[in-house]
Formats: C-alpha cells, sequence, structure tokens
C-alpha cells in the first residue's frame, strides 16, 4: 500500500474518520497561533511596559497579517499542490513562534505577530482541501466538521492560553505552541494525499483573476461583507475583554481565558450549520445567524441592571449566543462561496476572509480605541451595530440573484 501522503486525489464515497480528524485537528492548532495572544495581553503589556493601545496593536497586526497571507498567498493553492503549501507554511509557522517567545521590544513583537498571522493561513490551505476531498453532495458537511476543529481553535485557544500564561508566563505559551505546529506538520507529511492543480495560470494572472471572481459573484461580495462586519465586533469583544476583566471585575488571565469554554459551545454549531446548509440552502442559515448574533451582543446592554455575579454570567451566555450565530453564519457563508466556482475554491476563499480578517483587524483596533474613549459599554455598543449591518446583508442578499452556481 502507498503512504497516504502519496496517495492520488480521487473521487470517494467516504473518507477515513482518522485523516478527517487530523484535519480538524490541524485548522484548530494554525488558527489558534493567532489568538493566544489576547487573554494574556495584560501579562504581555506588563512585561513590555504598554499601554492600552500598545496592546491592542498585537493582535490588530497578527489579525493583518492573516488577511494579507490569505489575499497574497491562498491562491497558489488552485496552482500548486496543496499538500507542499501546507507542509511548507507549518515548518515557517512552528519557527516563527518560536521566534515570537523571545521577543522583548513592542517593535519585535508586532513584526513578528504579522508574520505569524501570514504563516498562521495554512488553516485556510485545509479548509478547501478538505472540500476537494469531499464525497459529491457532503461538502457542507465535511467542511462544517474541519471548521468545527478551526473554531474550537480560535475559542480554547484563549481558555488554554490563559491557564498557561498565568501559570509559567505569556513566553512559554508560544514555545508550546511552537512545538504543536511541529507536531501536525509531521502528521499532515503523513497523511495528506497529494492535490492536483486547477489552475495553469502564472502568479500575476493568478493575483489579476481575483478582480474577475470579486466581479463576477455578487453571492462572493455579500458573503464577504456580511462576514467581515461579524467579524469586526467578534474581534472587538475577545480583543478587549481579558483588558475589561481585569479592570473592572480585578481577574487574571486564567479567569479571562475561561471564558473561551463558554464560547466554544457555539463552535459545535459547525458541523449543523454545514449539514442545514446542504439541504436548505446558505441563506437561510446566514439570516439566523447573524440575527442571533446581534441578539447576543445587545443582550450585553442590560450588564448596569445586575450585580457583578450576574453580569458574568450575561457576559458568558452572550458569547455562548454570539459564537454560535457567526460560526454557523461562516460555514453557510464558505459552503456558498465553494459552490460558485469549484476550480476556483482558494481564491473564492482568499477573497471570503481577506474581507473576514480585515474585519478582525478592524475590530482590535476600534475595540481598543472604543474602550478606551468610554469602556466597555462602548465595545458592546460597536459589536451590536456591525452585526445589525451583517443582518441587513443578507436580508438584503435574499432579493438579490447569486449566479447560476449558488443557486442550483
Amino acid at each position: 500500500m502507498k503512504p497516504a501522503h502519496t496517495a492520488p486525489q480521487t473521487a470517494a464515497a467516504s473518507l477515513p474518520a482518522g485523516l478527517i480528524l487530523v484535519l480538524a485537528f490541524a485548522t484548530g492548532l494554525s488558527v489558534a497561533s493567532i489568538y493566544y495572544a489576547q487573554p494574556i495581553l495584560p501579562l504581555m503589556g506588563a512585561a513590555l511596559k504598554l499601554d492600552v493601545n500598545g496592546m491592542g496593536l498585537i493582535p490588530t497586526l497578527t489579525q493583518l497579517g492573516y488577511a494579507l497571507g490569505i489575499f497574497f498567498l491562498l491562491p497558489l493553492g488552485d496552482r500548486y499542490d496543496r499538500r507542499h503549501l501546507i507542509l511548507l507554511k507549518c515548518a515557517l509557522l512552528a519557527v516563527l513562534l518560536a521566534l515570537y517567545s523571545f521577543s522583548a521590544s513592542l517593535t519585535g513583537l508586532l513584526g513578528l505577530s504579522l508574520l505569524v498571522g501570514m504563516a498562521a493561513t495554512v488553516a485556510q490551505d485545509i479548509v478547501p482541501a478538505a472540500a476537494i476531498l469531499a464525497p459529491a453532495g457532503k461538502q457542507g458537511k465535511m467542511v462544517g466538521t474541519v471548521m468545527t476543529g478551526l473554531l474550537l481553535g480560535i475559542l480554547l485557544s484563549r481558555s488554554v492560553s490563559g491557564l498557561v500564561g498565568a501559570a509559567f508566563g505569556w513566553r512559554v505559551m508560544y514555545q508550546l505552541a511552537a512545538v504543536s505546529i511541529a507536531f501536525i506538520g509531521l502528521l499532515l507529511w503523513r497523511v495528506l494525499p497529494r492535490f492536483a492543480a486547477h489552475s495553469e495560470l502564472g502568479y500575476p494572472a493568478l493575483m489579476k483573476s481575483l478582480v474577475t471572481l470579486w466581479r463576477r459573484y455578487p453571492a462572493l461580495r455579500q458573503a464577504a461583507f456580511a462576514q467581515g462586519f461579524l467579524s469586526i465586533g467578534f474581534s472587538a469583544f475577545w480583543s478587549m475583554l481579558a483588558v475589561m476583566l481585569h479592570n473592572s471585575y480585578h481577574v487574571g488571565s486564567a479567569a479571562a481565558g475561561a471564558f473561551g469554554l463558554a464560547g466554544a459551545a457555539g463552535a459545535l454549531a459547525a458541523p449543523l450549520s454545514g449539514t442545514l446548509s446542504d439541504r436548505f440552502g446558505p441563506q437561510r442559515v446566514t439570516q439566523l445567524g447573524a440575527a442571533l448574533v446581534s441578539l447576543s451582543f445587545a443582550l450585553m446592554f442590560t450588564l448596569p441592571f445586575f450585580g457583578p455575579g450576574m453580569q458574568l454570567a450575561i457576559i458568558a451566555i452572550a458569547a455562548i449566543g454570539f459564537d454560535l450565530g457567526l460560526q454557523s453564519t461562516l460555514v453557510a457563508h464558505q459552503t456558498l462561496v465553494y459552490s460558485l466556482e469549484p476550480a476556483a475554491r482558494g481564491r473564492l476563499n482568499a477573497l471570503l476572509f481577506t474581507v473576514v480578517f480585515i474585519g478582525m483587524a478592524l475590530g482590535s483596533i476600534l475595540g481598543s480605541k472604543a474602550y478606551t474613549l468610554a469602556g466597555w459599554p462602548a465595545v458592546v455598543a460597536l459589536a451590536t451595530v456591525v452585526s445589525l449591518i451583517s443582518l441587513a446583508i443578507r436580508l438584503a442578499g435574499k432579493r438579490a440573484p447569486l449566479s447560476a452556481a449558488a443557486t442550483r
């Protein structure tokens, strides 16, 4: 029998459960790299003597790097063997995370944050790879299953980082992260099949085709903008949560990271969202998801009417609700976008997630500005308004033509 990593890519009735598990695990660990900083920002700020705005730049640069990496690197997945790209990025990410742990200045930390974000886009190479490997009619479910790993990585990374940071310091967290990526890279080397290239375009032509795809599909633009606005609120909340909890409730990074456990409940909706998108179409799922996000953020306007204990409970409930809505919407948007032009999945994914992580970067910086100006209520107001804008886009999208591919 040939090793899994040299097997040709073929359509199959089902995929080995072990391969699906490794893909989900790898996606989660990779994307976690850009979120470890959030619950330990006060620790990093104390070590490097940073103010709130300085701390806010760390997740901003990481997410900006992720957006740049998605836009400039993800299209390569349509031109080259995805297996080679995934393994190369894993190696680079492991090295960068190790270097990150030795940073001694804000300038060095910000430069590495940008590069870590770019290398961490390996997660977004794995998701379309899973869609390619999915059996016919099961694409939404497969994407949802792998996205469960990605979303759990986003949310549980905060819990792990908060606990490790409190016990051993923020530098140890990044050293452990480097080891985890090296380990998952070895697993992927063993199990990933080779992937056929879907395009023979050179890099300049590949990048130029992004403009053509963006103009060709209204459904792509609606999905990108709707998810981008949701991402602003998501990032503003999580970027400033640890700072707010420290200032208002006098709790440390471990307690802040524990809120990630509440949000992780939302990630469990990813496979269900994919299945519902396969059955009823992604439009309905995106509308319901955006509505749930808006209501969950708005719930936090009730905080002043309760005592501290109930306030923390409401924040946890809101985190469950908006993560459930946001992750369901994201999986449905990916299912929609991947259906537009299967041969261009890498580029379509690049366009979708470039806008998403521009939203993430904007959320980090706008969240820190809002918190500096008017405290946590301003962060809640920001998150609620952008979520309502996303809902409006999705409701308008109900009346707009998608494309022949998307409506079949």
